[in-house]
């Protein structure tokens, strides 16, 4: 389910030396995170015929097809929260109880943002009045904001997708449900992805008991959609290549416009003092991040800023070149095997998608 891409290669040494990312503090407006709430280059592209099912997992092939019904429903006037205007569109006012929403449910690498960006595509509607963001970025949105400002500016919307809906923090979980319920009665169809909770470590079990339960209230209002199958970024794929010499990933840092290049540990302490809102702009205008000394990741909090780095880069298709360190080996045991383990792997999915979309800025 990923979509091919040009990586920039080697040209000639830049005329000035790689940026580094610690030398960054961005500052975001409001604006811009309202702004943002579409889906992110990555998935600029996508589309429901563009997602490859599994020919093993009839789930997948599913999966397309009640999602693009369930777009193709959303054509019609936007809904109110009496019921008094259309919900599905062409059809009649949907029936008290009645799911307005989709809770997509599966594991790491099934393709779930690759759904939720292409229902967001197929969704009958300016690009205005549709909204997709993580589950932090909303977080954001609100901080920023206020909340009743948050719920004025998202009412008028005809569907908001949420990925990586937090499970794990109960504070930002009651809050984003009280939004959704004011969004809900003011029409506003909803679809989700999340992530399970923590001391769930089963990576084989879906997360859509727990993701019912939390919401309380809303759970009536999503169907879940189960979607099995593997990772497919490593699916046929070969192994992430193993991280390069400093010297080779030095050399590419300074022939490579863009570029950023940073030694790894700095770049942790770095992610401590700007807010995660941020880091998408921290990685504005690059084109390839290259870091030396990847070592294990220290701590849980040090870990968790990595992986939002981690989905911020893959979003944006940025390369990352390393040397150090594989990127299987940046966590420890008791990390892979406690509540965030599901976090930790995907982080370790993505970088290595990145490391091999890197390959091509070292000289062979």
């Amino acid at each position: 389910m990923s979509s091919s891409h040009a990586v920039p290669g080697p040209s000639p040494i830049a005329e000035t030396a790689p940026l580094s990312l610690c030398a960054l503090e961005p500052r975001v407006p409001a604006d811009r995170l309202v702004a943002e709430m579409v889906p992110p280059p990555r998935f600029d592209s996508v589309r429901f015929d563009t997602y490859v099912p599994d020919s093993n997992q009839p789930s997948q092939v599913e999966a397309v097809e009640v999602l693009s019904d369930f777009a193709a429903g959303l054509g019609g006037a936007h809904a109110s929260g009496d019921g008094k205007r259309k919900w599905f569109g062409r059809k009649a006012s949907a029936a008290p109880g009645t799911p307005r929403g989709v809770y997509l449910d599966g594991g790491y690498g099934v393709g779930k943002t690759h759904l939720l960006a292409s229902l967001w595509h197929a969704t009958p509607a300016a690009p205005s009045l549709k909204a997709f963001g993580t589950f932090v970025e909303l977080t954001n949105l609100v901080g920023a904001l206020g909340f009743q400002q948050t719920v004025q500016t998202l009412s008028g919307h005809r569907l908001l997708c949420i990925d990586e809906f937090e499970l794990d923090d109960p504070g930002d979980t009651v809050l984003v449900s009280s939004l959704l319920s004011r969004l809900v009665e003011a029409g506003v169809a909803l679809a989700a992805t999340s992530n399970t909770l923590p001391g769930k470590l089963g990576e084989g079990r879906f997360a859509s008991a727990d993701f019912l339960r939390e919401i309380q209230g809303l759970a009536s209002h999503f169907r879940p959609l189960r979607i099995d199958g593997e990772d497919y970024r490593h699916r046929g794929l070969p192994d992430a290549p193993p991280p390069f010499s400093q010297e080779q990933v030095t050399r590419a840092a300074y022939a490579t416009e863009g570029a950023s290049l940073d030694d790894f540990p700095a770049l942790l302490d770095h992610l401590a003092r700007v807010h995660p809102s941020r880091y998408g702009a921290l990685t504005d205008g690059l084109r390839a991040v290259c870091l030396t000394e990847v070592q294990p990741v220290p701590d849980q909090s040090t870990a968790l800023r990595l992986v939002v780095l981690a989905d911020r880069l893959y979003d944006r298709e940025v390369p990352v070149l390393a040397a150090g360190l594989p990127f299987d080996r940046l966590f420890s045991e008791e990390m892979l095997n406690g509540g965030y383990r599901k976090k930790y792997f995907r982080a370790i999915s993505r970088l290595t998608a990145l490391a091999r979309d890197a390959k091509g800025l070292v000289a062979q």
